[in-house]
Order: structure tokens, then sequence, then C-alpha cells
């Protein structure tokens, strides 16, 4: 997967914004203001993308390209190298189950006005 890919994927999602609100390096992709993804600008070999905590040990065991998310609480976070052999398909589908997975514990309010968009 390369840099552009990953952040035109991101991007598609409804309500989807980027930001660098770390340092110049670190792209950050949010819903409604809520982290769902970041990734470094530069060196461009991991995601990190929130996942559930019984899915994050599952793909941790299965997965040699994923390991608990660096500066990120590793219940929720996993990081995902992405110049190995996973697929795009499959990088695609956890970046929308991150997506997902961050709608889902949103308040009514900001669900409410992600239907707007």
């Amino acid at each position: 997967m390369t840099l552009d890919h990953f952040r035109e994927y991101c991007l598609s999602f409804k309500g989807t914004t980027e930001q660098l609100p770390f340092d110049e390096n670190t792209l950050v992709f949010k819903v409604m203001g809520k982290m769902f993804a970041l990734t470094n600008l530069l060196n461009f070999e991991f995601v990190n993308l929130k996942c559930n905590p019984e899915k994050a040990i599952e793909f941790r065991e299965d997965f040699m390209e994923v390991s608990p998310a660096y500066h990120m609480n590793k219940k929720h976070w996993n990081s995902v190298r992405v110049d190995g052999d996973l697929s795009d398909k499959k990088i695609e589908q956890w970046v929308t189950d991150s997506y997902n997975l961050v709608v889902a514990n949103m308040p009514k309010k900001l669900k409410i006005e992600l239907d707007k968009f």
C-alpha cells in the first residue's frame, strides 16, 4: 500500500478530516474529531488503527505485520506494517473497521451530525 492510497482511502469516509496535531510528520485521520488512523509521512511503514480489544490480540497472534501500537493505548490500537505480506484489501478492511468502531462509540449528537454529510 502506498501513502497516497492510504490517504485517499481514509478520506473516502464520511466526515473524515486529516490533520498534523502532534508534529509535521504524523498524519492523523479523524471522523468528527475522533481519531481512527495515523501514520508517519516520512517513513510510511506502519499505520496505527483502532481495534476491538479481543480482535487486536487475535490479529497480533495471527499476523506478523501486526503489533501493539507505539505511543497508543495498546488495548485498543494496533500498528499494521503496510510494506509486508498483507494485501491492500486486508489493510483497507481494518481501516474500515477502525472507522466504524470510532463511529459506533460516538455520542448520539455526533452521529446525528455525521449523518448530515
